[in-house]
């Protein structure tokens, strides 16, 4: 575990005082309005001991955006003093704070934002919904529609700077509103914002530009921008990994400090286009090492996990969520050789200091992206 717990420096100077990274979770814990609450206060508190990048998740950048119940924004001023209260907070346990901005976009729901999804392409958006039996009112982004998302997302930026963020995490990931965009399964416009791979990557890369320009303008070169991607779309015409190395190939030669991958396996292999049968990881981590640091996730709940981790060399920066939800202490754990807990007791909530909403989805098991619950399969 030593290697864990050494400095990185990224490519703009910034030293990140260890490779354990906790990765985005979406919490559920805020008060319904956005702002910080007491939950989310003691969820938050201590955890981000040990921990180099503390990424809090799924900030709202626009109000048609909006996923999740309880979920935090960036939407206005009105938002800083709960955005520079979760920054504190985990910074004061020695941590690095980054705010994931985000947009649900055809996952975003009407019943939380008053507005309808917004999407990039109309036929295919309201196909996906009446699959799923949900109501297929959804709208298709104009021009200047396209362009405010980006202000948003720069907006954002600003207020994140404001709050006293060391960063922020551009989420591409996780068939949000930017992934809809570069797939060429969700995105089946004909102007200049689809149909080659480079002008459905506008979208995403605009976005990026717009960021660095609010860094730029604020005379802040230690902050640190990421972006967050998953590699590859399970359907068919969707991404596979040539998109995904595509897209990598532009993104490393932004002035941005990290890539993170979204998967369930740190181990998984590539299943279609380049690279196909090699770690995912691997593949991409050729492409970053020795330009931005590359941060690996996926399904590492035990110490041996952490291990195999660490000796393949795939990537910079390790992250956990499921263990860092089961043990509120994970750096100190993982720092000590201590043996890790691998499953919720849901008989003792008051371990986790989870909110309540995520904890009542925890406890009710069925969803793979929580982590397991003791004496359930």
């Amino acid at each position: 575990m030593k290697s864990l717990f050494e400095k990185v420096t990224l490519n703009n100077k910034v030293e990140v005082p260890t490779r354990l990274v906790i990765p985005p979770l979406t919490l559920f814990g805020s008060n319904a309005d956005g702002t910080i609450s007491k939950e989310e206060r003691a969820y938050l508190s201590k955890r981000g001991v040990g921990v180099g990048l503390y990424i809090l998740g799924a900030c709202a950048v626009s109000q048609e955006g909006l996923t999740f119940p309880c979920q935090p924004r960036a939407l206005s001023e009105k938002d800083i003093p709960s955005l520079a209260e979760r920054a504190k907070i985990v910074k004061s346990d020695g941590a690095l704070a980054i705010n994931q901005i985000h947009h649900g976009g055809l996952l975003a729901l009407k019943e939380l934002s008053g507005l309808p999804p917004v999407v990039p392409s109309l036929d295919i958006a309201k196909k996906e919904l009446q699959k799923k039996g949900a109501k297929d009112d959804v709208k298709e982004l104009n021009d200047n529609e396209i362009k405010k998302i980006i202000n948003d997302f720069a907006y954002a930026t600003e207020l994140s700077i404001k709050s006293d963020y060391d960063g922020i995490e551009i989420h591409g990931a996780n068939n949000f509103i930017l992934q809809q965009f570069y797939s060429a399964y969700t995105n089946r416009r004909t102007d200049s914002w689809g149909g080659s791979d480079e002008k459905r990557m506008s979208f995403p890369l605009q976005i990026v530009d717009a960021c660095i320009k609010v860094r730029e303008k604020y005379k802040k070169p230690k902050f640190i921008i990421g972006y967050r991607l998953s590699p590859e779309e399970p359907y068919e015409g969707g991404i596979t990994m040539t998109e995904t190395l595509k897209l990598v190939r532009a993104l490393v030669k932004k002035p941005i400090q990290y890539i993170h991958i979204s998967e369930k396996n740190y181990f998984q292999e590539v299943r279609n286009g380049e690279g196909k049968g090699e770690a995912r990881l691997k593949v991409i981590h050729k492409e970053t090492q020795g330009k931005v640091a590359l941060i690996g996730v996926g399904g590492l709940i035990t110490e041996k996990d952490f291990t195999n981790a660490l000796k393949t060399g795939y990537s910079e920066f390790i992250g956990a969520g499921k263990a860092s939800m089961v043990n509120k202490d994970l750096g100190n754990k993982l720092k000590k050789g201590e043996k890790l807990d691998e499953t919720l007791d849901s008989n003792h909530p008051e371990k986790y200091s989870i909110p309540t909403m995520l904890w009542n989805m925890c406890v009710s098991g069925g969803q793979d992206w929580l982590p397991p619950v003791k004496g359930k399969k």
